[in-house]
């Protein structure tokens, strides 16, 4: 009886380009701090939490902070309007692009 011994065979891997690209003037975001009070709905007491969901960080960093990536929030129970939130200092920002059409509305 033969035994055959199967070696792996190379494959030919494609290299894969990067997907970061630089963005054009027309697609970087400007973002606008928002009250948090005008965002969110605060009905119990000051010292309660409020429960946000978050769905993800996003590219743009915090313009105070300088090193923290924003999370979007969605409109959600208490949430009236769809923001970027800073974990890290508690700040809500609006977000538009250079033409003024706003970058969070579906």
């Amino acid at each position: 009886m033969n035994e055959h011994l199967l070696e792996p065979t190379r494959t030919r891997e494609a290299a894969v380009p990067p997907r970061r690209r630089e963005r054009s003037a027309d697609e970087r975001l400007c973002l606008h701090e928002l009250d948090p009070d005008a965002v969110i709905d605060h009905l119990d007491s000051p010292s309660e939490a409020v429960e946000l969901i978050t769905f993800g960080a996003v590219r743009e960093t915090c313009p105070r902070c300088q090193h923290t990536h924003l999370k979007l929030v969605l409109r959600q129970r208490r949430v009236r309007v769809a923001h970027l939130f800073c974990e890290q200092c508690l700040g809500c920002y609006d977000a538009s692009y250079a033409n003024g059409a706003p970058a969070l509305c579906i």
